[in-house]
């Protein structure tokens, strides 16, 4: 069983997200934000992130930043969601540091394929 620390502020999202992966086997942290998030990670050490990129306080992409230039997190794959995925979006997630990205509204199929594709692999990016 992984352990996966999804960090989303909207209450339904995260309440989704976590159900498909509990439902998947894993066992699930959760973060109503980047700024819980962050030291949640370093604390729990998780196999992966599910890291919204819209948020109040910390974005997600700065809060995948410091996780990947921390020696104690920067091995954990994050995967970032968002609603609003643009021509270049993927591109600017890579430079960011995230190991992967999904837009939203999810298709559950592909959330939980790349969510164990991530935890094989550890990135999706080529």
């Amino acid at each position: 069983m992984s352990k996966v620390l999804v960090v989303e502020d909207h209450t339904a999202n995260r309440k989704l997200v976590c159900d498909l992966l509990r439902r998947a086997g894993h066992e699930v942290l959760e973060a109503n934000n980047a700024d819980e998030g962050i030291p949640m990670a370093r604390q729990e050490r998780p196999d992966l992130v599910v890291m919204d990129i819209q948020m109040p306080g910390t974005d997600g992409l700065t809060a995948t930043r410091l996780l990947k230039a921390d020696a104690m997190t920067s091995s954990i794959p994050v995967l970032v969601l968002t609603a609003h995925a643009m021509a270049g979006d993927e591109q600017r997630f890579k430079e960011g540091g995230c190991d992967a990205y999904l837009p939203k509204p999810l298709r559950y199929r592909a959330f939980l394929e790349m969510v164990e594709r991530l935890l094989e692999t550890g990135q999706t990016f080529e």
